[in-house]
């Protein structure tokens, strides 16, 4: 069969989970003999086409259907959940030849122009959740529109011809990654295909990694003991409060590193992570690296230098990073939020602690450093789960399974 996947944006410039799944599922696909090519605007971009990682991607011209826009306002949205449009991604798609699905990646008027795309050609599309949708906090969901505040947005009326709106409504499936988002997504859609699909990790490529060559490059003692985060630096990540929990442990700890690595979405935001260290007196202690080529060494190097992975988002509907942390075999300490708890199991391969609670956060964190043996025992529980659960061929293989589910049972075929 041929897919076209459907991403709002795809770049290795600023690369995150949702272009992980999207890229290891096309390779995936394609090892498997199936032809895929991922489809998508150009934003960020400097290239209209390329192939990564073996696939063929595809980009169109965009723009954001809004009057009155602030300066710098599409730098903002093209980083994190603008909502653009394209006429030439709306031909691209219908012309491209052979297309047996389209697998939708985003919602909004992109995911409605996959929508409309796909009824012309009287083909199937599958949509998933990367962002969420039903489980979302309200102060998440308000930061995808602030940059088009006092703005006028003309651009509703091309997401009623595309039907922007029914993008969930008429998909064949809904592909969530976290058990309570695809409990609430059902709750919604009872009649309709609504599967739990959890994100996979490269297990080579995440055992094996130089931890000496990423401390050496940026000066971090052997002997210090080292605290990793990954994410983009927004406030959805929460690094913020890991600055509240080094301050606690610092007086105490005074050779203990955090090292927060993540392309930045919130420049704001990262403006006050720096002046945050400052203020505390951290500058020795914590180290902000504002993003690491996804196909350069320091990305996996990173995992491999760090003696515990710390996740404190307060909003993650999956967090692919966690995988990534068991398969390099490191302890992780994440907050007990969105698909997280669905497959870490607190106590046994992870700590699981409220987002916001730092002292709790602290008390995790001191609790591994100090027990070593512990904090071993849940690394080892984690690398299994992953190579028995999380590889990418086994999330693929399941995939598939839905894809020829939906295909024999379109109508229009």
């Amino acid at each position: 069969m041929k897919i076209a996947m459907v991403p709002r944006r795809f770049v290795q410039s600023d690369w995150g989970g949702t272009e992980t799944v999207v890229l290891q599922t096309a390779r995936c696909l394609k090892s498997l003999g199936h032809e895929t090519v991922i489809v998508c605007p150009n934003a960020l971009a400097t290239s209209n086409s390329e192939t990564i990682g073996g696939v063929d991607v595809i980009r169109t011209g965009y723009f954001y259907p809004y009057l009155g826009l602030r300066r710098g306002a599409r730098h903002i949205l093209d980083r994190k959940g603008g909502n653009m449009f394209s006429f030439s991604l709306l031909r691209k798609l219908l012309g491209i030849p052979n297309i047996d699905l389209i697998h939708l990646h985003t919602l909004k008027r992109i995911g409605g122009i996959g929508r409309f795309a796909a009824r012309r050609r009287g083909i199937p599309y599958v949509v998933s959740l990367h962002g969420g949708v039903h489980d979302v906090p309200q102060s998440e969901a308000e930061s995808f529109t602030e940059p088009t505040r006092g703005a006028w947005e003309w651009g509703k009326l091309l997401g009623w011809a595309v039907g922007s709106r029914r993008v969930l409504d008429d998909a064949a499936a809904i592909v969530c990654v976290g058990q309570e988002e695809q409990r609430r997504t059902q709750a919604v859609y009872p009649n309709k295909r609504v599967i739990f699909l959890p994100n996979g990790v490269d297990l080579d490529r995440f055992s094996q990694g130089e931890g000496a060559r990423f401390r050496a490059k940026y000066g971090i003692p052997d002997s210090a003991p080292m605290l990793l985060t990954m994410g983009r630096i927004d406030p959805q990540k929460n690094q913020r409060m890991l600055l509240e929990v080094m301050a606690q442990l610092a007086p105490k700890h005074p050779e203990l590193r955090l090292v927060l690595v993540g392309h930045v979405t919130n420049e704001e935001y990262r403006k006050s992570l720096v002046r945050e260290i400052a203020e505390r007196s951290l500058a020795d202690q914590v180290i902000l690296i504002p993003g690491v080529s996804a196909d350069g060494t320091d990305l996996v190097d990173a995992y491999h230098a760090a003696n515990l992975f710390v996740l404190p988002s307060v909003h993650e509907p999956f967090g692919i990073v966690i995988l990534e942390a068991w398969a390099a075999g490191l302890p992780v300490v994440a907050s007990r939020v969105g698909g997280i708890p669905s497959f870490v199991e607190d106590g046994v391969d992870g700590l699981l602690v409220e987002s916001n609670d730092a002292a709790g956060f602290a008390e995790a964190v001191t609790s591994c450093l100090s027990n070593p043996e512990r904090a071993a025992s849940m690394a080892a529980a984690g690398n299994a789960k992953a190579h028995a659960r999380y590889s990418w061929d086994a999330v693929t293989g399941q995939l598939l399974d839905l894809y020829r589910e939906v295909l024999g049972e379109h109508p229009l075929r």
